[in-house]
């Protein structure tokens, strides 16, 4: 196998083994500690919001930004973000 495929298996494997040991660590303890689980929350959150807004939102504005000019693509990629997470979305 070459080194990029067993780098990208390490790493899902090492999600995976995160994933269950979080359960495991859920399904053991005898109280819910709220604080923590808020914290664990936001950082889930932020994390996803980052990679909406760095990653997917990069890549948007590229593609409209060649397909209908500079100000025209801007415009759509910002317009689109915030339509696709508004709750008025039919998808």
């Amino acid at each position: 196998m070459s080194q990029e495929v067993l780098f990208a298996l390490g790493l899902t494997l090492f999600a995976g083994l995160a994933t269950g040991i979080g359960s495991l660590m859920a399904f053991f303890t005898s109280r819910t500690n709220t604080k923590f689980l808020s914290l664990a929350l936001g950082f889930s959150a932020g994390v996803m919001i980052y990679v909406s807004m760095i990653e997917i939102f990069v890549k948007a504005k590229d593609a409209l930004v060649g397909a209908l000019g500079q100000v025209s693509g801007n415009w759509a990629t910002v317009g689109g973000f915030f339509w696709g997470h508004s709750p008025y979305c039919i998808n």
